[in-house]
């Protein structure tokens, strides 16, 4: 017979406009009153009703970022937190925290594909590369952090994912090739 086993899994949307959240609890009997407490960095905590055994939608109007009708925008990144419960009366929930990075990875993906690999010399391909992997393992490095419950190295290595990112875009991509040159020739 099977027990009682609450848990919810957050997948990803390729949609910067959407947070996906599955269930994947498995009940003794269905849930009475299923409820998700979604707290969006910035913007509070809100309170809705949860689908079980499903994926579940939420945008920027069900998350009471826009209001009723207005037009969606992007969630925001940040650090956020989910806690499932099946009965509000009921102390059995459980809770997720997750850093959001769709917004960051967007911008990632933009400067990556403005890139032409085959104008630059060798150097200055190389150093673009490198520049990009090092953004790229900051913004990994800050999902691990928030994974892990570290938010504060989660929130400052996403920070320095942010400026380094900016300054490799205002830079024309960072084509100088001198820190390849430095350090890895």
């Amino acid at each position: 017979m099977p027990t009682l086993s609450l848990n919810i899994l957050v997948l990803p949307t390729y949609n910067n406009m959407l947070l996906g959240v599955a269930d994947a609890s498995t009940y003794v009997t269905p849930p009475v009153n299923p409820t998700i407490e979604i707290t969006v960095p910035s913007f509070g905590t809100v309170v809705l009703s949860f689908t079980p055994n499903t994926y579940n939608l939420f945008n920027s109007e069900s998350l009471g970022i826009t209001a009723s009708g207005a037009d969606l925008v992007p969630l925001p990144d940040g650090i956020y937190t989910l806690k499932y419960s099946i009965d509000p009366a009921i102390t059995n929930y459980v809770e997720k925290t997750f850093l959001r990075v769709d917004q960051l990875q967007e911008r990632f993906d933009e400067a990556f594909m403005r890139l032409d690999m085959m104008e630059c010399d060798k150097a200055i391909k190389t150093q673009s590369k490198v520049d990009l992997n090092t953004i790229y393992f900051f913004i990994n490095g800050a999902i691990a952090a928030a994974n892990n419950c570290a938010i504060d190295t989660a929130n400052k290595l996403y920070n320095q994912a942010s400026i380094m990112l900016n300054n490799f875009v205002r830079n024309n991509c960072g084509c100088s090739g001198n820190n390849y040159v430095i350090n890895f020739y």
